[in-house]
């Protein structure tokens, strides 16, 4: 049976999942950097696994504005705006300079320096839903969860989160953003339509 991933829309629940993805695991700093890079691009955890260390430090070891990767899935160029992850990015190179963890990948495995695979964050994300009691977390839920901020804070603007997700209709990412018929309803019943 095929899990059902949703967005997290309650910032408390937000709070509690960063939480324990820095606090409950031993490459804890690694899996929190892992999911906030993810919610700040709303890259699918592939691409975000597949970065490199140079793909976000430059030569001088600073975070640089953007990183350009090509989607996995799509092929198509891609542009990620690195400011929103700046501090965290930072203090993960810190943690990994402080642990002697050296790879060409952003996300290595600390034994074997390859990366982390989606497999391996899967594992990571749904033992984070065990500790929480949460049943819809995923590989996913970093993204839709970036979806849908953006979503709420830019004014419910559909198009920058359809651009950000590389989607072809509305339709597709309001079902991506988890905005079901009772979602729908109770932003209606706050508009005022005069």
């Amino acid at each position: 049976m095929k899990q059902i991933v949703y967005p997290i829309k309650d910032s408390v629940v937000l709070e509690q999942v960063q939480d324990c993805l820095l606090n409950s695991f031993e490459m804890g700093r690694r899996n929190y950097t892992i999911f906030q890079v993810g919610k700040a691009t709303l890259l699918r955890v592939s691409d975000v696994l597949r970065l490199k260390y140079s793909d976000v430090f430059d030569e001088n070891g600073k975070v640089k504005d953007d990183a350009y990767i090509h989607d996995r899935k799509t092929g198509k160029p891609n542009t990620l705006y690195l400011e929103p992850v700046k501090d965290d990015l930072l203090k993960y190179k810190k943690w990994l300079y402080a642990h002697e963890i050296h790879s060409v990948y952003l996300f290595p495995n600390r034994y074997t320096g390859t990366r982390v695979n989606e497999k391996q964050f899967y594992k990571i994300m749904h033992k984070v839903g065990e500790l929480l009691g949460i049943n819809y977390l995923g590989t996913h839920t970093m993204r839709k969860t970036g979806a849908y901020r953006v979503y709420i804070q830019s004014g419910y603007n559909i198009g920058l989160v359809m651009d950000l997700l590389n989607h072809s209709s509305q339709s597709m990412t309001l079902h991506y953003l988890g905005l079901d018929t009772e979602s729908k309803r109770n932003m209606l019943n706050k508009i005022n339509f005069g």
